[in-house]
């Protein structure tokens, strides 16, 4: 009896100290600078100088149920293509998964990098300067984000619950698209806009609602994942690195409730920003951030617990062939290339066209969705309209559905259909790398991960 009891006490400390969960289920959390030192690009400029919020990488692994899953978010303005099938295999590799159970996003700012590998080589092959898309400093915090998703995977917490909630975020997110009388997009109110008469229009379709999953290990919150959509721009092209003001809502959370690591994901904001609040004054960026900031802590005080088994926590991929663009033509794109033509240095030429290459190498890319209990979190590449999240929310409204946008960005701009008929810029050909046929196909994969 007493070799038995010995027994089951080590059994239990061994699962404390190496992080199973007696349950089944535990998480690991992982958080590290991503700020690109001054010298190196960015997106649009040279990094100059830092601030006093730098960028970050953050995230999750669950395990327990099956083989671990990874959620990442980084403060950046995309990771595309190659870029994106890179972080997805390191970051497997390190958590001890498949690159399908995988899942890394983008906040968008836009004073921060971006990162395209399969862009980089077709400069590079070219001998032309790969600009914002060199992916020296990109490898190297690639490298220490994988060390920190293997640490997070050996040091987990168990946990027994998960929590849900729901609040509106006031006078932050509005429609970017103004419609004229005849049902056309006649003005474009960007993140920031001077214009008072552009302010001054109606707020338009957006969904205001930031939405909260958090993990519990009894009454203690481990981690906290939050979810709203909108471009995060206050104001930018300043040369530093910062994560906008999504990053001051977050930093105010993680100081609220320090015991969790918060993780904040960007949901179906490519059509949606803060332009109806936001005339470009920069002290916007500590208004806007405190407005989102309190629309989480009423989430937060909201939040619904309900206990989790590992048979309620689920990782479900469906892979999708996005229909191109019938603008994007390889042999035009390479003649501008080889011709040196500015416009396509300067305005995402390269992405494009590594964007078609992969197309028409048959490459697919995985819709993702997590279940834990009644709460749905679907995982979508690109600058996805918000039409896709508020569509999929009425898909199931027996569940919490919430959705993170901007994970492989090589679609750039994702409309509706409908949307590439009514004009504007995120439709242009410059801007959106996928065919209007791209509606159906998406909202098939929800609707199925949604049903299953």
């Amino acid at each position: 009896m007493i070799l038995r009891a010995f027994f089951f006490l080590w059994v239990v400390l061994g699962a404390s100290l190496f992080g199973v969960s007696a349950a089944g289920l535990s998480i690991g959390t992982f958080d590290i600078d991503a700020t690109p030192p001054v010298g190196s690009r960015m997106a649009y400029d040279p990094v100059t100088n830092v601030w006093e919020l730098g960028l970050r990488a953050r995230g999750v692994v669950i395990a327990g149920a099956g083989a671990p899953v990874v959620l990442c978010a980084v403060d950046w303005i995309g990771i595309a293509n190659e870029g994106h099938d890179a972080f997805r295999n390191q970051l497997a590799a390190a958590a001890g998964t498949t690159p399908d159970r995988v899942s890394v996003h983008c906040l968008h700012q836009h004073d921060a990098p971006e990162c395209d590998f399969g862009a980089e080589t077709i400069l590079r092959n070219e001998g032309v300067s790969a600009l914002n898309y060199e992916g020296t400093f990109a490898r190297e915090m690639l490298g220490r984000l994988a060390t920190a998703v293997a640490r997070a995977t050996r040091e987990t917490r168990t946990f027994t619950h998960i929590g849900v909630g729901e609040a509106k975020v006031r006078k932050v997110a509005s429609n970017r698209r103004i419609f004229g009388p005849n049902g056309k997009v006649r003005a474009v109110r960007y993140t920031a806009s001077p214009d008072p008469k552009l302010r001054a229009e109606p707020e338009g379709v957006i969904d205001p609602a930031v939405s909260l999953v958090s993990f519990w290990d009894g009454n203690r919150p481990v981690a906290v994942l939050s979810y709203y959509a909108v471009h995060p721009q206050s104001y930018y092209r300043t040369g530093v690195a910062n994560p906008d003001f999504p990053g001051v809502a977050r930093f105010l959370r993680q100081i609220a409730v320090p015991e969790a690591l918060h993780v904040h994901f960007n949901g179906a904001g490519g059509n949606l920003g803060a332009g109806k609040y936001n005339d470009g004054s920069h002290e916007n960026r500590r208004i806007l951030g405190e407005r989102l900031a309190n629309g989480m802590r009423r989430a937060w005080e909201s939040t619904r617990k309900q206990a989790v088994s590992a048979a309620e926590v689920r990782w479900a991929t469906e892979p999708v062939t996005l229909p191109v663009s019938k603008h994007l033509d390889e042999g035009k794109l390479m003649a501008q290339l080889k011709g040196r033509d500015a416009s396509f240095l300067t305005a995402n030429g390269a992405g494009r066209l590594a964007w078609l290459r992969r197309s028409k190498a048959g490459r697919v890319i995985d819709v993702g969705c997590l279940s834990l209990g009644r709460a749905r979190i679907l995982h979508l590449p690109g600058e996805l309209f918000v039409e896709y999240q508020l569509n999929a929310k009425a898909e199931r409204k027996d569940l919490f559905v919430a959705m993170a946008a901007y994970g492989d960005y090589g679609p750039f701009y994702i409309g509706t259909e409908v949307a590439y008929t009514e004009g504007g810029y995120e439709t242009e050909p410059r801007s959106s790398n996928v065919a209007p046929e791209v509606e159906p196909v998406l909202m098939t994969a929800i609707r199925k991960l949604l049903k299953d």
